[in-house]
């Protein structure tokens, strides 16, 4: 798992905005695996990526690692990007909070090398469950009128993204924050109004898939379940849709871009192989 130094990154903001030089060997993303991730209490963003046509751009991991070493034009030009904007935001807030490491989708990581994508895709889950506290920016929301107000247009757009549906459900804790970055409440503390605008119930928002089914009367979410919370949700790939549903539904396969409709048959066949659900065959995409 790669992660950002909290800690380095505001530093070299800060150098940025004076104009002093910074060593090119600086390394701001740094990479864990086994004890040593273990080991490590980072802050996650959960949030959607900028529309290019609507003048948001996303600063990826080759932006990241060329940020020391380009003109400083080009340095500018990142700088001035909203994703960028949102990496810096980012690391102010788990600096508040006390954590000195980030993972951000964006610039965490090469989605250049098809491996690592497939490694993350079938880790996220898990990454977001170990968050010691899981970011949720409403870029196009004020306050928190959207909470009050469920039937309304006001629902932000964050809540109808593939990927936020475990990014909600997978964290201990979830801080949900304005576009602004002032804090609105948590998960706990907004269930009500979660499970209202999501149909995800209270009991899981505020205990997660396994200990909201760990007492003798409380049943594990079927996989139908699981995919009617999923139903109304869009992403920008079409096999997201059944990618971003590997974690909740516990299973791993590979990812195979271009394939189309043919993931959501794969995920079908992979959960047939590995549980004995049958409400599986109740559920068509």
């Amino acid at each position: 798992m790669r992660l950002l130094d909290v800690a380095t990154m505001l530093n070299l903001e800060t150098s940025f905005d004076a104009e002093k030089n910074v060593p090119r060997m600086t390394k701001v993303l740094k990479e864990f695996y086994g004890p040593g991730l273990a080991k490590k209490e980072y802050a996650i963003l959960s949030h959607c990526w900028g529309v290019e046509e609507e003048g948001e751009q996303e600063v990826l991991f080759e932006d990241m690692k060329q940020l020391l070493i380009v003109s400083d034009e080009e340095r500018k030009e990142i700088r001035t990007r909203t994703g960028y904007m949102k990496i810096i935001d980012t690391c102010r807030q788990a600096q508040k909070d006390g954590l000195e490491w980030v993972w951000i989708d964006t610039c965490c990581i090469n989605k250049e090398s098809s491996s690592e994508l497939s490694e993350a895709i079938n880790s996220m889950y898990k990454w977001y469950a170990n968050a010691e506290l899981c970011y949720a920016y409403l870029h196009d929301t004020l306050g928190d009128s959207w909470t009050k107000e469920i039937e309304s247009m006001a629902t932000p757009k964050w809540f109808s993204r593939g990927w936020t549906l475990q990014e909600l459900i997978a964290p201990k804790v979830v801080h949900f924050l304005d576009r602004k970055w002032e804090r609105i409440g948590d998960k706990a503390e907004l269930a009500w109004a979660l499970s209202e605008i999501t149909p995800i119930p209270e009991k899981v928002l505020k205990e997660g898939l396994q200990k909201a089914s760990s007492s003798v009367n409380d049943q594990h979410p079927s996989v139908a379940q699981i995919f009617s919370w999923a139903a109304g949700r869009t992403t920008t790939r079409e096999e997201d849709r059944a990618y971003s549903l590997l974690g909740l539904l516990g299973v791993h396969m590979p990812m195979l871009y271009g394939e189309g409709k043919n993931a959501f048959r794969r995920l079908q066949l992979e959960i047939i192989r590995t549980s004995n659900d049958q409400s599986i065959f109740a559920w068509g995409w």
